[in-house]
């Protein structure tokens, strides 16, 4: 079985990579390279989650397996899913290039780690239609992995290649810093607050944390308080959609 077959699983549909590992980030295994910087990019949107007024309307694209849909639905709060991959109870499946609400339907639109999947083109489809069914002055959560992160700064000057968060396969939108930036710019939105995620030391992020992340996550996180926008791996961004 690939990564692109779907199955379903009780009438809820699976694709992609939940047909192989299931509900990953539900199920979080420590020892995941990557584990680390999803825990400390989800303290940061719940920390943001949890200053909005209570009767804000939500909307989680690309929420996978829908952790923050049933974690907040649970609080009481207003939260809805959609995934192109993923179909629950609480997770609709459809696509952020064409979503099915009407205009002005949430207070709030949470993307994260999904606009890199998606070729530039597509990108600037889905933040139209983000922009598009987010009220005026609506806030987009947004991560977006930064191609120019520290160790793919040293990488390129010392090997002649890119440090990608994935492969060109599964990233094919993948950018430095600076043209994410302009990409939400030019789509409407204003950027409010940028948070760095994981700031990738050479030798120390690749060749330790991100073997033992588990055993490691203490230095992974030591760390991320020097993780400035620019240099770190993940950048996530709180926006408000602008007239």
């Amino acid at each position: 079985m690939n990564t692109t077959q779907k199955v379903a699983k009780g009438g809820c549909f699976r694709g992609w990579e939940y047909a192989v590992r299931g509900d990953y980030h539900r199920k979080l295994d420590l020892n995941w390279a990557y584990a680390p910087t999803y825990l400390a990019k989800m303290r940061w949107v719940r920390k943001w989650l949890d200053m909005l007024p209570r009767g804000a309307a939500i909307l989680d694209a690309g929420c996978g397996e829908g952790v923050l849909v049933d974690e907040y639905r649970a609080k009481g709060r207003r939260i809805e899913g959609l995934d192109l991959n993923y179909e629950s109870e609480t997770v609709r499946r459809g696509d952020i290039l064409n979503m099915p609400y009407t205009d002005g339907a949430f207070d709030v639109v949470v993307l994260l780690d999904v606009i890199e999947h998606v070729g530039f083109t597509a990108q600037r489809t889905a933040l139209k239609e983000i922009w598009r069914v987010l009220r005026p002055s609506g806030n987009l959560i947004i991560s977006i992995p930064n191609l120019a992160h520290l160790n793919s700064r040293w990488t390129l000057l010392t090997a002649g290649r890119l440090d990608r968060t994935d492969s060109v396969v599964n990233h094919p939108g993948e950018r430095p810093i600076r043209e994410s930036v302009n990409m939400l710019l030019e789509a409407g939105f204003d950027i409010v607050e940028r948070k760095g995620i994981t700031l990738t030391v050479p030798w120390v992020h690749r060749r330790l944390i991100c073997r033992h992340p588990a055993r490691l996550r203490w230095l992974h996180d030591f760390l991320d308080r020097f993780a400035v926008p620019s240099l770190a791996m993940i950048v996530l961004y709180r926006c408000l959609r602008r007239e």
